[in-house]
This record gives structure tokens, sequence and C-alpha cells, in this order.
């Protein structure tokens, strides 16, 4: 198989679209029973107490996956050959 690779520079950063979350969204999962919290925009502590509640009502559930959700743009650069065309 052979492939040519063009080369063309590009930035990765935050998504900057309206209506894109500027703060990660944070959400915890039992790995018991897979409830979860629920996303909440750039604030941590209402996952980190819902954890702690749900093993409250439910000891014998104590692990938690953390699940942190953060959006990101690929743009072209200055002289990329892309950077004419319409992001969708």
């Amino acid at each position: 198989m052979r492939a040519i690779i063009k080369a063309a520079e590009w930035t990765l950063g935050p998504e900057t679209a309206e209506g894109a979350p500027k703060e990660p969204m944070y959400e915890a999962e039992c790995l018991t029973c897979e409830e979860q919290s629920g996303a909440t925009d750039g604030d941590l502590l209402p996952a980190e107490v819902w954890a702690l509640k749900h093993t409250g009502l439910n000891p014998t559930h104590r692990t938690y996956r953390a699940i942190i959700t953060s959006f990101w743009r690929v743009s072209p650069t200055e002289g990329n050959p892309y950077s004419e065309l319409e992001a969708k």
C-alpha cells in the first residue's frame, strides 16, 4: 500500500463557535451500577458530591469513572491551502 502525505500546518485549540461550552464538562459514573451524575459545565464539585452521596446511599458502590469532556477545533494556519474553505 502506498500513501502520499502532503504537509500543511494546522493549529489545535479550544472550540470557539457560538454555543460551544467554554469550560470542560464534568460527570461521574458509578462503575458498580453505571448510574451517572449528569454533566456540569466548568464545575467539578457537583460530580464529586454526587459520587459521595451515591456511595452514602449504596455503601458497596465505591469506584467511579471521572468523565471530562472538552471540545476542540482544528484550524488551518495562514498559507494552508485549506484556509479558504468554510469549516463545518
